[in-house]
């Protein structure tokens, strides 16, 4: 959705104001990256606080705030005697620091306020991701023909970033592209080595593309030779897997009815123990966010165009793993 009102962020914080200090959360309230800022949201308007760097940028971006002098925070936090914050943002040593500064001013810490509207995305927002969606799966495409020749984990990892700039993504990628040789497969978060491929490899990428800040998040499996019974039983079981919990991605679905469709699947081909993380998680500004698709978190329902993964795995240690990853975007009953 598009980002809130104040009034409507103040109530839904239920605090006469609130201090923006994620550097996401300014991203998605004013439009304009910072490497350092606030927003303050009162009943009236959105505070937009930068030092001297940033205020063209902000007066330029940030046409919803009205743009204001860092130094002045203390000054108008003086009139506020109480305010909310972020609880997973600001650190203890960061309130201490703001109970001296900002003195009569009492803080109070509230979880999970603009994740929560953040999840939800408008027309806008998906417009950027479909694009970033878009060049990853063309960074993918292009994948198999650079395993025909020589090449090491490493560099094929380089090859992903420079695919993605030359299709004109954000400079910086979703996050840095997982990408395994063989044995390196069983393990999900791989780092890329110097290791080369080897005649018969199994290979895992996981990348994403970001464009304009929004996040893509893709994982795909390749294989250099015949594929071994092993391999073929796992690649169909994740395939299922996979298609039963897409299947179920609408408004209102719960994260737990998800997980549990996808380890049914895999329970019924014995690889249960096998998958080693979540079934998937919320995209969009941040690689993760908003809800985890798992049984081992507080269950949550599915918004209206909101945007998650769906990648069941299974992990072989020392032998090879297998995981497929797509994006959904949730919509209809």
């Amino acid at each position: 959705m598009s980002p809130p009102s104040p009034q409507t962020l103040l109530r839904h914080a239920k605090v006469p104001a609130f201090l923006v200090t994620n550097l996401v959360n300014i991203r998605y309230l004013t439009g304009t990256d910072v490497s350092a800022g606030a927003v303050l949201v009162t009943p009236r308007r959105l505070l937009f606080f930068v030092d001297p760097r940033y205020r063209e940028v902000a007066a330029n971006s940030a046409s919803s705030c009205t743009v204001c002098d860092l130094r002045d925070l203390k000054r108008m936090l003086a009139r506020i005697p109480l305010c909310g914050c972020e609880a997973e943002s600001v650190t203890l040593a960061q309130k201490q620091r703001w109970k001296s500064q900002f003195r009569p001013t009492k803080f109070l810490p509230k979880s999970g306020v603009l994740e929560y509207f953040r999840r939800s995305k408008n027309s806008k927002e998906l417009k950027l991701f479909r694009t970033a969606q878009k060049i990853t799966q063309e960074i993918l495409r292009r994948v198999p023909a650079a395993l025909r020749g020589p090449v090491s984990e490493r560099e094929l990892a380089w090859k992903l970033h420079a695919w993605a700039r030359e299709l004109r993504a954000d400079q910086q990628m979703a996050f840095d592209p997982i990408v395994a040789f063989g044995m390196h497969t069983s393990r999900p978060h791989h780092h890329p080595t110097t290791r080369t491929l080897k005649k018969g490899d199994i290979v895992q990428v996981d990348t994403g593309a970001r464009v304009g800040g929004y996040c893509a998040d893709q994982s795909r499996v390749f294989f250099t030779g015949t594929k071994t019974p092993a391999e073929e039983r796992a690649l169909a079981a994740v395939e299922e897997a996979k298609h039963a919990a897409e299947r179920l991605v609408r408004t209102g679905a719960s994260t737990h009815e998800l997980d549990r469709a996808a380890r049914a699947v895999l329970q019924k081909h014995g690889m249960e123990d096998a998958f080693a993380h979540s079934l998937g998680h919320g995209v969009g500004l941040e690689i993760h966010e908003g809800v985890t698709l798992s049984q081992l978190r507080p269950e949550e329902h599915l918004l209206s165009q909101e945007i998650v993964t769906i990648e069941p795995g299974v992990y072989f240690p020392g032998k090879f793993g297998i995981r497929l990853e797509d994006e959904v975007v949730v919509s209809g009953d």
